[in-house]
């Protein structure tokens, strides 16, 4: 009898593993083609900064699989991209990476410690100010002196596009701050909402249920 309680945990174990995987896959696939679905919003960020929603496929999959489930959904996506359409020598991925490893892991610890539409809430929120909080060093730091190397910019032109939205705006920091910060913030929360709508109705795919 404990044998046969045994081998039935490990088939119920397996299938679920593969069921994980395959809504992984699944869920990376899509993320995927929502980075194309992008868009710029003239006179609030300058046009190279533009909005998509890619990464609501991770919050998805780190509320209904785990928040390594949703890293994993953005490292998938990312190396996709990079693999087939990256114009950046993986710097744009790397940083769309990191930022949806954040804000996926973070929604999807502080969701996994206590389910509740609640927790759900909370995590992406939470989520999306870690990732609005980390966009600013590493834009500083990696993701645009990279592109002034890359595509041969000056730094004072990248800011001048900045400045021509908010000619007090001063140097890369304060732009940053001022511009790419609440911008990522809206950005998750506007995933965050849409989350929220979308995660019932998706419910029965995500966890295997008819």
């Amino acid at each position: 009898m404990q044998a046969n309680s045994e081998a039935k945990a490990v088939r119920t174990g397996g299938r679920d593993q593969v069921r994980k995987l395959t809504v992984t896959a699944m869920l990376s696939a899509v993320a995927f083609v929502l980075m194309f679905l992008d868009f710029p919003i003239p006179m609030i960020m300058p046009s190279f900064v533009k909005m998509d929603f890619s990464d609501l496929p991770e919050l998805l999959g780190a509320f209904a699989l785990g928040p390594m489930y949703g890293v994993l959904i953005s490292l998938i996506k990312n190396l996709i991209h990079l693999l087939l359409a990256s114009s950046t020598n993986g710097v744009g991925e790397l940083c769309n990476f990191l930022f949806g490893a954040v804000f996926a892991w973070v929604a999807g610890f502080v969701y996994q410690r206590n389910k509740s539409r609640r927790t759900a809430v909370l995590g992406a929120v939470l989520g999306a100010v870690a990732m609005a909080i980390i966009s600013v060093p590493l834009n500083y730091f990696l993701t645009y002196p990279a592109y002034v190397v890359i595509y041969g910019m000056p730094l004072e032109t990248i800011i001048g596009m900045y400045q021509a939205i908010l000619p007090s705006a001063g140097g890369l920091l304060e732009c940053l701050v001022i511009f790419n910060m609440p911008w990522t913030l809206a950005k998750g929360l506007l995933d965050a909402a849409l989350c929220m709508l979308i995660y019932k109705p998706l419910s029965p795919i995500l966890h295997g249920r008819r």
